[in-house]
């Protein structure tokens, strides 16, 4: 019989380790790291095969993130998998370790890169902890990343998680220099056992949320698309992958895991999470290029 997931993407969080250490981060799985995975990761074969496993069950776009999965060496060959099995692919990295060099190992392979840019201010980035060995990044080398993926033919897409520390500031010059086709503007969310105890200073209201928004709305290009998630949006519309390759959904406040897709397979681990198929829908989850 025919299977098809209750969703078209998927995102692979294939590495556990960061470079960065962002103070509301909602992807530690420091749980995972201390109860099933100490290394924070599959090993090469092991991911390789759930790659497989995610885009023959009938995922039609794979999004790799960490952590920072730049990190993990043989990402290339999980991207090319997946790629080679007629998905989508796409990459979601803090910046630090991208070059030209490292962008041109993903040629004919990587769909979509998307960065993580909150702000362009370094007291801002020091403050959330967005920093690789105490030194946080700048705008002009936020730009320089920009540039080097617009001479590719990969896609940019510039994410941006909004909370207390970059609530009142403006990045529409930026969006308008870099001209990401999609631009994800996502309010800060707390996950127990994830950034609990850390994220409560960096919490804002709905309204303190769709005000940053309405500000930047009116000043973005016609030629970026803007995605708004809220709390609720980010809440049971996705599906993802751990570092232990087990499904897991975000409806109870925290992270539920399934088994492991390496010893029961896709069908059944997704059916142990909730996954919504009218919020992914809603908040313009479908979208992916077409394949050539």
């Amino acid at each position: 019989m025919d299977y098809s997931p209750p969703v078209e993407t998927v995102s692979f969080h294939v590495w556990q380790p960061c470079n960065m250490h962002c103070k509301f981060c909602f992807a530690t799985f420091n749980d995972v790291r201390s109860t099933v995975l100490p290394a924070g990761h599959l090993t090469r074969s092991q991911a390789l095969e759930a790659v497989e496993l995610l885009v023959l069950a009938g995922f039609r776009k794979v999004t790799f993130a960490g952590g920072e999965p730049f990190l993990c060496p043989w990402l290339d060959e999980l991207v090319r998998m997946a790629k080679q099995h007629g998905a989508q692919t796409c990459v979601v990295t803090n910046g630090s370790l991208l070059s030209a060099e490292l962008l041109r190992k993903y040629e004919q392979a990587l769909d979509w890169l998307v960065l993580s840019v909150d702000s362009l201010a370094t007291p801002t980035l020091r403050e959330i902890g967005r920093m690789t060995r105490g030194r946080p990044m700048d705008a002009e080398k936020y730009l320089a990343l920009c540039r080097l993926v617009d001479v590719t033919d990969v896609s940019l897409r510039v994410n941006t998680v909004v909370s207390r520390a970059n609530l009142d500031e403006d990045l529409s010059e930026f969006i308008r220099l870099v001209r990401p086709v999609r631009w994800k503007v996502m309010q800060v969310l707390p996950v127990r056992g994830q950034n609990s105890g850390k994220v409560e200073p960096y919490l804002v209201s709905d309204e303190e949320f769709e005000a940053y928004v309405a500000r930047h709305r009116p000043l973005v290009a016609d030629s970026t698309a803007l995605i708004v998630e809220t709390n609720d949006d980010l809440i049971g519309s996705y599906a993802m992958l751990d570092p232990a390759g087990r499904f897991f959904d975000n409806t109870r406040g925290c992270y539920h895991y399934s088994e492991s897709i390496l010893d029961v397979g896709v069908p059944r681990a997704i059916s142990q999470v909730s996954i919504s198929r009218a919020k992914f829908v809603s908040r313009g989850g479908h979208y992916y290029l077409p394949v050539t």
